[in-house]
């Protein structure tokens, strides 16, 4: 069970690092080309990791036969996340490389599903600490 618990928090750390890495690169990376090809490249990494974090906290949850409203509060989550970042993603790739004022548009967009994600993060955090 330790196992299970070690590698759930760990997937949700890297979980983190993805999300900061992306809001970072739409902070610091200007050319909305080289953008949208990093976080790309990031998206399938980002799902992967989200995958995990759903697998290992169902194992977790089973084995300590355990379902409370904190575990419905993380479930919640992970799908709102996966379902927010499928919409970041889709409205994404439809910028063409000429329209300037779409991609001008596109990142506060961003910036505001990857706040929105990391508070959601926190939030569960701190749900899961008090209850």
């Amino acid at each position: 069970m330790q196992e299970a618990i070690t590698t759930h928090v760990y997937a949700i750390f890297f979980f983190l690092a993805i999300i900061l890495f992306n809001f970072y690169s739409l902070i610091f990376v200007k050319d909305f080309i080289k953008l949208a090809k990093r976080l790309k490249l990031t998206t399938p990494v980002y799902h992967l990791s989200n995958a995990v974090i759903m697998y290992t906290g169902a194992i977790v949850s089973a084995y300590a036969r355990s379902f409370s409203f904190t575990i419905i509060i993380m479930i919640a989550a992970s799908i709102f996340l996966l379902v927010i970042e499928i919409k970041r993603y889709k409205k994404m790739r439809v910028i063409k490389s000429t329209d300037i004022k779409a991609q001008e548009e596109f990142i506060p967009y961003a910036k505001k599903i990857y706040t929105i994600e990391l508070l959601v993060l926190v939030s569960v955090y701190i749900i899961s600490k008090v209850f």
